[in-house]
């Protein structure tokens, strides 16, 4: 169980996250809506303290996330895998390297830098790849890929860490409806087969509903909903978007992408485990 009590994070006169209080059960898959400078993006970022929190409190199985520092700071990134929008890659290295390098919280820093990986790390990183249908791509340097195969570059990355939480910032944000399914899809897939808790945060609303089991949404740092898909009204969706008037059209930026998840996959146990 994933605890956050009275998170709050300020950044000179600006509230970016206030007061955000969440239980999260270990396997749910939970979108994160909201405008943009709602506070979605601190929030994971202080869940995975690339952020420190100005208040409150982060607690993970009993442990008091927001007191970690040093290499426990470290393994605890590693285990709350973070995905960026802008995909985080090396380019001018090849995929399979790019993967292997989310395994520096275990192999250490000189390591990963002097790319002295362990056949271990390879067989992760070869796994991880072949369940985001990219082990042809392995060799290529990873500028040389499309936008989708790099965002699932990353969640393969993101995957050889171990994690125990998966976050993503925005992950659909800059790619065309296709690579977005896939990518979501990917998601929904570790989420089901690894029982992984993933938070994602999300522009379209549409994606949210059919996706994720679990969705909050944020205005001006604070939790204006938190429930299931179907929970979530028309006019609990204007007041989370700042609309009075319940006749006008939603933000169409909001419900542009309509997706429907795959089945997931089969269970696989993972290489080396």
């Amino acid at each position: 169980m994933l605890v956050i009590e009275q998170l709050s994070k300020e950044f000179g006169n600006l509230v970016a996250v206030d007061g955000v209080s969440l239980a999260i059960p270990q396997g749910q898959m939970i979108g994160v809506i909201g405008r943009s400078g709602a506070g979605k993006s601190t929030l994971l970022r202080m869940i995975n303290r690339l952020t420190d929190p100005s208040r409150g409190t982060i607690i993970n199985e009993g442990r008091n996330i927001t007191a970690l520092r040093g290499r426990d700071l470290r393994l605890w990134r590693a285990s709350c895998a973070m995905i960026f929008q802008q995909f985080n890659l090396v380019e001018r290295m090849d995929v399979l390297t790019n993967v292997m390098v989310g395994r520096i919280a275990h192999t250490g820093f000189v390591r990963a830098m002097t790319r002295s990986f362990t056949d271990e790390d390879r067989a992760r990183a070869i796994e991880a790849l072949d369940r985001l249908d990219l082990v042809p791509q392995a060799l290529q340097r990873a500028g040389t890929l499309s936008g989708g195969q790099q965002q699932r570059v990353a969640i393969a990355k993101a995957l050889v860490q171990n994690p125990r939480i998966m976050l993503a910032d925005e992950p659909i944000a800059s790619l065309d409806p296709a690579n977005a399914t896939r990518v979501m899809d990917a998601l929904r897939e570790i989420n089901r087969t690894d029982g992984l808790t993933v938070l994602v945060n999300l522009h379209t609303l549409d994606t949210a509903r059919a996706y994720c089991d679990r969705i909050i949404a944020m205005r001006a740092g604070q939790v204006h909903f938190d429930g299931t898909p179907d929970a979530l009204t028309s006019e609990k969706v204007r007041a989370i978007y700042g609309s009075n008037d319940l006749s006008a059209p939603i933000d169409e930026a909001v419900t542009s992408t309509s997706m429907t998840p795959a089945s997931p996959r089969p269970a696989r146990q993972a290489a080396g485990a």
